[in-house]
């Protein structure tokens, strides 16, 4: 061997995200000028720059090469010691490489994110978010969950009340929320709740969402009631005060005056003469039949041509339209299917599709985007054979590319009605934001998805298995 070495340090210190240098010093004892070349090996190699790469050194002289440690701070660089080589490959003998090796410790670091999936829930005796747990750092994090509201109105079962999430994965919490008091009658009524994720030492992180509960029969309902109730306490009322009595006045003015009240006897009435039977010599005048000119040929008949089908108007059609218009910028159009009436006239970048507040269900959706590299989507119904109060994923995801249709649900008569859709579009070409609205109630509040937060779609509607979506507003 014609090579010394020396790391100095031999192990270091480094936080994710930060950078720590390491200098490895070599020495030519051999007898020749040679060059020799630097290649970082091991598990830290991605996060690692030597520099310079190459060094050349005459015969009993000393060089330094920097080593540049710089792990990000992301999940992937996991704490603790990470032991890491230097492979130096002289160039006159390749065959007698040295692998000098030091150890780099990772500090750790606790990042946590919390999301509720929808964040505002709808329902009569109860309702069903969930809350997305992220861990963001490079340790395994250990946290419990509780709800709260202002004025103690809701009771919560969260499941699991404790989770141990492994760095770089996340996990989903079951909450149930159930209203103290029913509402019997009168419009929804808009309950903020709190959902805190606790980690020992350091604050708690507070999730809010509103619960918006829902009256059991509705408002129209009660005023009906109401004036029908009225209605017949006064008919009632006005029947006792005013009951008409039947008087016999005028059998009494007849006796006064002497005449009898008996019925005169019938007289004999003089035989009518027979009218003659009507002559049945002259027949009916005949009726020319009515003859159609055609205007063809000599046939007689009309001829009549179906008018041609105009094509149908998807939303790929309407977004072509608005590209053409705007090549540079970002669109998103959309139809859905309402049950029993069929499909919409697309609507883009915001407008309404759908028919809000009719009572009438959706089935399926149609959508379309320029601009952001394609669109996913999936489709969550009605699931009658649920045991935990939620729709269902009947299908898997499904995508299109710019300019073409993307369809989610079904047209058929039977089809389910929807409760709500994911979609999403490329992480780089923006982020999709939507508004629903959903039966008995008003439009959901503006939601989005995230670009690098950890959840690549976002969802519009409901889970609740015993609503439905009946408009949604869709932009890009």
């Amino acid at each position: 061997m014609s090579l010394w070495t020396s790391l100095d340090p031999a192990s270091a210190t480094v936080d994710p995200g930060g950078s720590t240098t390491v200098r490895l010093r070599l020495r030519n004892t051999g007898d020749v000028v040679d060059e020799y070349r630097f290649e970082a090996v091991g598990a830290l190699a991605p996060w690692t720059v030597v520099e310079p790469p190459s060094l050349r050194l005459y015969p009993g002289t000393t060089g330094t090469v920097r080593l540049d440690f710089a792990p990000p701070r992301t999940p992937d660089a996991a704490a603790g010691p990470h032991p890491y080589a230097v492979r130096i490959t002289p160039t006159e003998h390749p065959e007698a490489a040295t692998v000098p090796e030091g150890n780099i410790t990772v500090t750790p670091f606790e990042e946590v994110r919390a999301e509720l999936v929808p964040p505002t829930v709808k329902g009569r005796f109860r309702g069903r978010p969930r809350l997305a747990v992220d861990n963001l750092g490079n340790v395994k994090l250990t946290a419990s969950v509780n709800g709260s509201d202002n004025g103690d109105q809701l009771s919560y079962d969260i499941r699991p009340g404790n989770v141990q999430i492994e760095p770089g994965r996340a996990a989903f919490i079951e909450t149930t929320l159930r209203p103290r008091q029913t509402t019997w009658f009168g419009s929804a009524e808009r309950r903020p709740f709190t959902l805190a994720v606790r980690r020992s030492g350091v604050a708690p992180l507070d999730v809010e969402g509103t619960y918006v509960q829902r009256a059991v029969a509705p408002r129209w309902l009660a005023a009906c009631l109401g004036v029908l109730v009225a209605l017949a306490i006064t008919f009632v009322m006005l029947w006792m005060a005013y009951k008409p009595q039947v008087l016999t006045a005028a059998t009494e003015q007849l006796q006064q005056a002497g005449v009898s009240t008996l019925p005169p006897s019938p007289s004999p009435t003089p035989e009518a003469p027979k009218t003659p039977p009507a002559a049945s010599s002259a027949p009916p005048a005949a009726t020319e039949p009515r003859q159609e000119t055609g205007t063809g040929g000599g046939s007689g008949e009309k001829e009549s041509k179906a008018p041609e089908k105009a094509p149908e108007r998807t939303a790929a059609t309407a977004v072509r339209e608005l590209a053409a218009k705007d090549p540079g910028g970002r669109h998103i159009c959309y139809r859905v299917h309402v049950r029993g009436k069929g499909w919409t006239d697309p609507a883009c970048d915001g407008e309404t599709a759908g028919t809000p507040g009719s009572g009438t269900p959706l089935t399926a959706a149609n959508l379309a985007v320029a601009g952001t590299n394609g669109t996913t989507g999936r489709v969550f119904v009605h699931d009658p054979a649920s045991t935990n109060g939620e729709g269902t994923f009947p299908d898997p995801f499904v995508n299109a590319v710019d300019g073409e249709d993307d369809y989610v649900g079904s047209t058929k008569e039977d089809a389910p009605a929807m409760l709500g859709f994911a979609v999403s579009v490329d992480r780089g070409k923006g982020a999709v934001c939507q508004s629903s609205y959903v039966h008995d109630d008003t439009w959901l509040g503006l939601a989005c998805d995230q670009p690098g937060a950890g959840f690549d779609f976002t969802y519009a509607g409901t889970h609740d298995n015993d609503s439905w979506i009946e408009a949604v507003r869709l932009t890009v």
